[in-house]
């Protein structure tokens, strides 16, 4: 047969690893989808650059609207990112009858239904594995090595950026905005960061992950998105001196009869969980289901060759299938399309978690009783206490200390009411810090 004629559209970091990852690799990768994958032709806004990359045998262009009404040319891979040009580009690709190959979580999460809908209609793939953790396989085990499992939970550190930030606070001790210049520096991070260190980046991932464990609409509108901009590096020594390490996670879960949680936020997790353990720019994704139990996935979530990996899979897998019954081809979110369900997604009040508390306060006698007393009064227990010096936290002669309370799982509308009390107490000094905890058990 013939090689399969793939256009690429960005060349940038993935577009270049895909490039290079399809011309070392590309007998194995004949071998392993029954025929050829060749890139007829590349458009990007930088054509020297991208002629340079992919030398005189590749067509290269500005307009990527060549590529899509190029008849020769039968899947398109996206890489340009976010959700202006590449939406229109996607769906006119898709008019035009030719398979998607996307990276791009930002589009998915947000214009996710409209897309699949669209490609259902013409009946053609759109494949996203390298849209969430990188080289990590997740999308592949979700939608298909895990579908006779009901899927009870994920969660996982799906940010490079953060936990490395995260990983650098904890060793070395330093503030966020210390390591987020080091992480600047060392290309670990973006000059603008926002997307990554606010959380966002990770709730897009989330929200795909969640739609194809359950079954349901993409809902990243309906996500809490917390970063990790205000974590002390004061919390993360703590949190270790109780054997936990702060991570940021997506987390999504199954709450029977009621809906499903969606959020991303900092949380501690004990350090004997694998995924307390996951350090610097690396990835991992833990889910539980009712047959399997809870499986690891662990691996580069970022990265030229680790996301080219990623879109060079689904080139196969749209290879393989290209030419198979639309209708018998694995659904885009694993559950058949009319078989996708309206789920609720519960608003943060309804989460239930436990919580690491800690309170700046004066240094006398009864303030424990009383901060014991008001949790008691809201249903939360203590599950864990740690008491500072006073000479520890202000210097001798200090008339205040750190009182740091871990409790047991509690709703976050409790919480809330008791976190306010708690704060009104003329013996609280500051701002009470507040962080999720979460055992993944």
């Amino acid at each position: 047969m013939k090689p399969i004629q793939v256009g690429l559209m960005g060349l940038g970091t993935v577009g270049g690893g895909t490039f290079r990852v399809l011309t070392r690799n590309q007998e194995e990768i004949r071998r392993r989808a029954g025929r050829g994958i060749e890139v007829a032709a590349v458009a990007d806004l930088d054509v020297e650059r991208a002629r340079a990359t992919v030398g005189a045998g590749v067509a290269v262009t500005s307009d990527a609207r060549q590529l899509i009404a190029d008849p020769a040319i039968s899947v398109v891979v996206e890489l340009i990112g976010g959700c202006g040009i590449a939406r229109q580009l996607v769906l006119e690709a898709i008019a035009a009858g030719k398979h998607v190959v996307t990276a791009n979580k930002a589009l998915l999460a947000v214009h996710g239904g409209e897309i699949f809908e669209a490609a259902q209609q013409k009946g053609v793939m759109v494949a996203f594995e390298a849209a969430v953790a990188g080289g990590i396989p997740i999308i592949k085990a979700l939608r298909e090595g895990l579908t006779a499992n009901r899927i009870q939970w994920i969660a996982g550190i799906i940010n490079g950026t953060t936990n490395f930030i995260l990983s650098e606070m904890r060793e070395k001790e330093l503030d966020f905005d210390v390591v987020l210049k080091d992480a600047q520096r060392l290309g670990y991070a973006e000059s603008d960061p926002t997307f990554d260190i606010e959380g966002v980046d990770a709730a897009h991932k989330l929200a795909i992950m969640s739609a194809i464990a359950f079954g349901i609409p993409m809902q990243f509108d309906k996500a809490h998105v917390e970063g990790i901009t205000r974590l002390a590096s004061l919390d993360i020594r703590y949190a270790g001196q109780l054997g936990y390490r702060i991570k940021l996670l997506g987390i999504t879960k199954r709450r029977k009869g009621e809906g499903v949680e969606l959020r991303v936020h900092p949380a501690l997790v004990p350090v004997k969980r694998l995924l307390a353990n996951v350090e610097g720019a690396m990835n991992a994704v833990v889910v539980n289901g009712d047959a399997v139990g809870t499986t690891l996935y662990y691996g580069k979530g970022a990265g030229s060759e680790p996301t080219a990996s990623a879109v060079v899979a689904d080139l196969v897998d749209v290879t393989r299938l290209a030419t198979s019954d639309a209708r018998h081809r694995v659904p885009h979110l694993a559950f058949q399309p009319g078989s996708l369900r309206n789920v609720d997604v519960l608003p943060m009040e309804r989460t239930i978690t436990g919580y690491y508390l800690r309170l700046r306060v004066s240094d006398e006698t009864g303030v424990l009783a009383r901060v014991a007393a008001i949790l008691a009064s809201a249903g939360i227990s203590i599950d864990a206490l740690l008491q500072r010096e006073a000479d520890e936290v202000g210097g001798e002669g200090s008339t205040q200390t750190d009182l740091i309370i871990l409790t047991h799982d509690a709703l976050e509308g409790a919480m809330n009411q008791a976190q306010a009390q708690l704060q009104a107490l003329p013996s609280v000094l500051e701002p009470i810090v507040r962080i999720r905890k979460e055992e993944l058990a």
